[in-house]
């Protein structure tokens, strides 16, 4: 982001004003949506706090419709940035259960957009409706006899045929049959269609480092697409409360038979970074033709299934491999437009300022230290003795940086909520200066009216400063706590040089070893506040990516055991990125 001398006047930002809208064009994951609070009892022993996962978005009739779990309502937007929310209940009074449309599938066909929750028997109604902008469904069939825990659906227009994909287990596969259009109930074929394989697949091992070995990993989320004639099947694995939570993909010329692990695998993977994990999540088309894909992230902090939502670039390449970019994904990055180039990526270029740079605050609460606001880890977090106007936190950039964009991410500190809550918001305004003296007004929404959990701000214009202050005004609930206030531009510095001595250690195929793993080092770059690693299988498909912050090392636990993997790396810092290595080839 650009600047101009120390902030000259006032810049008004509040809420989601159209005026705004018109002329957004970046967003930053987790996306800012008022997550509703877990309104399950026991989930919350450890503290009340928001949560939602397992999401899907739908484009229909040129808008986008995103469903999760548990949050009594749904989202639309014209644009994938000004996201509105619908309220809704979608169980029955005969339900009795606090899994309110958890881990929903949805679906277009023909003219109507379909919708159900995960049952495991025939107690969940699916509903339809022609315009979704509205509270206005109506039920489609009464239940689905099939049951089905996470369920993902496939209707084929040249075909007329619907085909359901589903499983939630450790144990169990995921399963296939086809559904028929009229009844909207399965004939009774049930086909089991792709397990995981632990013992050569890295990735699907259980555990935050894939090394857990006391329970078995779980596959689940299923989600089909149908590309260029061939059928993807994806599914998420190992398990929702790890950073290596992710996707991959099995490939068939058929619907419901002979499906092949695609070789580039996990193909939607993000174990590093603020927000991490990229699994159990949905593909879908942008008005514009291109694909998206949309999935969970991990929080972790007070259960284990604290959880926010992402939305990563993603395709398919020349040879029809699936992929999903989600290099430098939770820093600032286009939102659709036409002739994107998704392999390439949507990254503005703006890059974190405050990276672990120095603070001082109001308050601080105990053990949640303010350094923990600016060192890059969403589980961690700074809180203030009070949620009461006046409390504030403030970020030392180290030098007058040209500022682009803001993130507020707000940490959930002794909240009060249980479910959704009407009539929640949050009010702050936002100070710069270059002297720490001096102070102008950056962001006023000081008379916002939304819920903005993870509130992201690109700048009408770039401003330039040093030191940034947020103020708290009113917070819905809970203590002014903060488990990232992120600064995105560009510094006045050096960019990093090249990394040097870049090695990858893994056992050869010759002799005995484990093979699923590999130690990557290299030389400590000076400059550089962090790595990015580029994988794959080969040369010219690095899909996949770890960020990885202050360390010259990274056991990656996420290969397939008998092949060849290559590699790259790059340094970055507030400044820019350095020009990526060569390739290293692993055996």
């Amino acid at each position: 982001m650009q600047k101009r001398l120390l902030v000259i006047g006032v810049f008004v930002l509040i809420g989601f004003s159209k005026n705004l809208n018109a002329q957004q064009k970046t967003y930053c994951n987790p996306i800012n949506i008022d997550y509703g609070y877990t309104p399950i009892p026991n989930f919350a022993t450890h503290g009340k706090h928001r949560a939602t996962a397992d999401p899907v978005i739908v484009t229909f009739k040129d808008k986008y419709f995103l469903f999760s779990t548990n949050q009594w309502g749904y989202w639309w937007s014209d644009d994938m940035y000004d996201w509105k929310f619908i309220p809704r209940k979608f169980l029955r009074e005969r339900n009795k259960v606090y899994d309110e449309l958890c881990a929903p599938a949805a679906f277009v066909m023909k003219d109507e957009l379909y919708l159900i929750g995960s049952t495991h028997g025939p107690a969940f109604s699916m509903w339809k409706s022609k315009d979704p902008t509205t509270d206005n469904w109506e039920i489609a069939v009464d239940s689905l006899k099939a049951g089905a825990w996470d369920p993902g659906f496939l209707y084929e227009e040249d075909t007329d045929k619907l085909y359901m994909y589903w499983g939630s287990s450790n144990v169990f596969p995921i399963l296939g049959t086809e559904i028929n259009t009229k009844t909207l109930q399965s004939e009774g074929y049930v086909k089991p269609l792709i397990s995981l394989v632990p013992e050569d697949h890295g990735w699907e091992r259980f555990g935050e480092h894939n090394d857990n070995t006391f329970l078995q990993p779980f596959m689940e989320g299923a989600w089909m697409t149908k590309h260029n004639g061939k059928y993807y099947l994806q599914y998420g694995a190992p398990g929702t409360e790890f950073s290596g939570y992710a996707d991959g993909v099995y490939v068939s010329d058929k619907p419901l038979d002979a499906f092949a692990y695609q070789d580039h695998n996990p193909f939607s993977y993000k174990p590093g970074g603020f927000a991490r994990g990229a699994g159990h999540g949905a593909t879908y088309q942008d008005t514009f033709g291109n694909w998206w894909h949309v999935s969970t992230i991990i929080l972790n902090q007070k259960n284990s299934f604290e959880r926010r939502i992402g939305i990563w670039p993603a395709g398919f390449d020349e040879d029809d491999v699936m992929y999903c970019n989600t290099a430098y994904g939770d820093y600032p990055t286009y939102l659709p437009k036409e002739d994107a180039n998704h392999i390439q990526g949507l990254f503005t270029g703006w890059m974190l300022l405050n990276y672990n740079k120095p603070v001082q605050t109001s308050s601080t609460l105990g053990g949640y230290q303010p350094n923990f606001a600016v060192d890059e880890d969403m589980k961690t977090y700074w809180s203030a003795k009070t949620g009461n106007k006046g409390e504030w936190f403030q970020t030392d950039l180290g030098e007058v940086s040209t500022i682009h964009a803001i993130q507020i991410n707000y940490a959930d500190q002794d909240v009060e909520f249980l479910g959704k809550s009407e009539g929640v918001y949050h009010q702050y305004k936002i100070y710069a200066s270059n002297d720490g003296k001096k102070w102008s007004v950056l962001v006023d929404k000081s008379k916002n009216q939304t819920d903005v959990p993870h509130d992201y701000i690109e700048l009408k214009k770039a401003a330039q400063a040093r030191y940034l202050k947020i103020e708290n005004i009113k917070m819905p609930t809970g203590k002014f706590a903060l488990s990232g206030f992120r600064v995105f531009g560009k510094g006045a510095g050096e960019k990093p040089q090249p990394v040097e001595d870049f090695v990858v250690l893994r056992s050869s195929p010759e002799k005995f070893g484990e093979r699923r793993n590999s130690w990557l080092r290299w030389k400590q770059n000076d400059l550089a506040d962090g790595y990015v690693i580029y994988f794959g299988k080969s040369k010219d498909k690095l899909y996949g990516s770890i960020m990885v912050y202050g360390k010259n090392e990274y056991y990656f636990s996420g290969m397939d055991r008998t092949d060849a993997y290559y590699f790259q790396i790059e340094a970055f810092n507030n400044n820019g990125i350095s020009e990526r290595t060569a390739i290293v080839k692993s055996e």
